[in-house]
């Protein structure tokens, strides 16, 4: 087992079988940096983020960016960095962007860098652009569906062709193929009055 703390000395207990099995059989991982043995692990400096006082986090970012290079291979020392601006955010949920990265000497740009950044927002652009399209779509078949219908039923009025246009597109598509039935403007309200 695994336990990540900020200190082994941490009060876990006083029964004794606790206490042998968390000596015996718990690989620790300490993150408060007083506690660490000599060449702790890039991961293990990165997460004590999570708990160095805050006063402490400029340093310690510029530490990591220094020895990170000279830690790992670069591929993976890159890829660790990456993470500094994803364990500031998770600390620091309270606080604006530009004040963690005035804290941290950070720029938007570290921020960008993470996966789970990349992610988010291209997820974001995605739904963003299917949503525009969906709407480009349902305006489209509004104009058409109200070009169609006065030529069927003569000129509309404005709250009929607000209420037409604030159809969804499968409301729309519905009331298009209606209206080829449509004699007159009392089978388009009645149509309205049913559908909406």
């Amino acid at each position: 087992m695994v336990v990540i703390t900020p200190s082994r000395q941490l009060n876990f207990g006083a029964s004794e079988p606790v206490a042998e099995f968390l000596e015996c059989r718990v690989q620790w991982v300490e993150l408060l940096p007083e506690r660490w043995l000599a060449g702790a692990p890039m991961f293990q400096r990165l997460l004590a983020l999570l708990v160095r006082p805050e006063a402490e986090i400029p340093e310690a970012v510029r530490e990591l960016r220094q020895q990170a290079p000279a830690a790992t291979p670069p591929e993976a020392s890159s890829e660790l960095l990456t993470l500094i601006p994803t364990i500031l955010l998770a600390r620091f949920t309270d606080r604006p962007l530009k004040e963690i990265c005035a804290m941290a000497g950070l720029t938007i740009e570290d921020f960008t860098q993470s996966v789970a950044y990349r992610e988010i927002f291209g997820q974001g652009r995605q739904e963003g652009r299917h949503e525009g399209r969906q709407e480009g779509r349902r305006d489209e078949a509004a104009a058409v569906t109200l070009r169609l219908l006065n030529r069927r039923c003569g000129p509309l009025s404005e709250a009929t062709t607000a209420q037409i246009q604030a159809l969804p597109l499968e409301q729309l598509e519905a009331l298009a193929d209606a209206l080829l039935d449509f004699q007159g403007p009392a089978d388009l309200a009645a149509w309205l009055a049913a559908n909406t």
